[in-house]
C-alpha cells in the first residue's frame, strides 16, 4: 500500500518503506491538489488556476495533461503502485486520485478527530486523547511545506491548521474531563505561547492554574493575556475571562471560600466545566 503525505514536506511512501518526491515542484503541486480532495474529480480549471493563478499560459491545458502524464509513469516507474492499478484517472471534466483513506495522512488526521470529538460527547476522554494523540503525531511540520501552493491548497492549509487547533482543543477538554489540569499546564503554556491571540487557549491555562492552587499565577496568566491583547489589538479581554479573573481574585480575598475556577469538577461523568469558545 502506498502513503501519501501531505501534513509536513509532501512525500510519497512505498510500500517498501522508500520515501520518494516527484522531481518537477508543478507535479507535486498537481499531485496535492488532488489528494487533498482525493477519491474526487478535480476541474482541469481548478488545477489550472492553483498552478498559474490568474495568468494561465496558452499552452496551459496541454502542459497539465503533460504533468499527468509524467506523474502516471512515474507512480509505474518508481514502484510505487502496481502497473495495474488505476491510480490517478481522467475524469472528464478533469482527473482524479483513488486510493484508500488510509493511504493519505490527512483523511486519517480528519477521520482521528471527528472519532475523538464523538468521544468527548459521550464523556470516553481516555479514548479520545488517545485518539487526538494519534492524529497529532501524523503532523511533521507545517503541511505541504516544501511544494509551491496556489490560492486552492493555500485554503487546505489554512483549514488544515485549523483542524489542528480544533483537536488541541478536544485533548485539552478530554484532560479536563479527567482533572488532569496540573499535567495539562505545560502543553497550556506551550499553546499560548505558540497562538498567542486565542483567547480559549488562555483562559483553559487560568483556569487550571487555578484548580491546581496556583492562583497568583493564574492571575499572572490573565495579565500577560490583556498585555497581549491591548498592545497587539487595543482590545480588553471578552467578558467571560474578566468574569475569571474577578472569580480568581474573590477566591483569593476570602480564603477559598468562593469557587475556585475550574475546568472540570471531582465527578468526571459530568465533564468539563466549558467557557464559550473563544475565536
Amino acid at each position: 500500500m502506498v502513503r501519501f503525505n501531505l501534513i509536513g514536506p509532501f512525500e510519497i511512501v512505498a510500500q517498501d518503506g522508500r520515501s520518494y518526491l516527484p522531481s518537477t515542484p508543478k507535479v507535486c503541486q498537481t499531485l496535492a491538489l488532488l489528494l487533498t480532495r482525493a477519491n474526487e474529480i478535480v476541474t482541469s480549471d481548478s488545477l489550472i488556476h492553483e498552478l498559474w493563478g490568474e495568468s494561465p499560459p496558452r499552452s496551459a491545458v496541454t502542459t497539465l495533461q503533460t504533468y499527468v502524464y509524467h506523474a502516471r509513469r512515474m507512480f509505474v516507474a518508481e514502484r510505487l503502485v502496481p502497473a495495474e492499478r488505476p491510480l490517478l484517472v481522467t475524469r472528464a471534466p478533469g482527473y482524479a486520485v483513488q486510493v484508500e483513506d488510509d493511504e493519505v495522512d490527512i483523511r486519517i488526521f480528519e477521520r482521528l478527530v471527528a472519532e475523538a470529538h464523538t468521544d468527548l460527547g459521550a464523556h470516553r476522554y481516555e479514548s479520545a486523547v488517545r485518539r487526538i494523540d494519534g492524529a497529532l503525531e501524523l503532523w511533521r511540520g507545517p503541511a505541504l511545506s516544501n511544494i509551491p501552493a496556489g490560492d486552492l491548497l493555500t485554503g487546505h492549509i489554512v483549514h488544515l491548521e485549523e483542524l489542528r487547533i480544533r483537536a488541541l482543543e478536544i485533548r485539552i477538554e478530554a484532560e479536563g474531563g479527567l482533572n488532569r489540569h496540573r499535567e495539562s499546564i505545560p502543553q497550556l503554556r506551550k499553546l499560548v505561547n505558540d497562538y498567542p491571540l486565542n483567547e480559549w487557549f488562555h483562559s483553559r491555562l487560568i483556569m487550571a492554574l487555578g484548580s491546581s492552587g496556583r492562583r497568583a499565577e493564574a492571575l499572572q496568566a490573565y495579565q500577560n493575556l490583556r498585555r497581549i491583547l491591548a498592545d497587539e489589538l487595543g482590545l480588553e479581554p471578552s467578558a467571560d475571562l474578566q468574569r475569571l479573573q474577578l472569580e480568581l481574585l474573590g477566591s483569593r480575598s476570602d480564603g477559598g471560600t468562593r469557587g475556585t475556577p475550574h475546568s472540570g469538577s471531582g465527578n468526571t461523568a459530568q465533564g468539563p466545566t466549558r467557557l464559550p469558545v473563544f475565536t
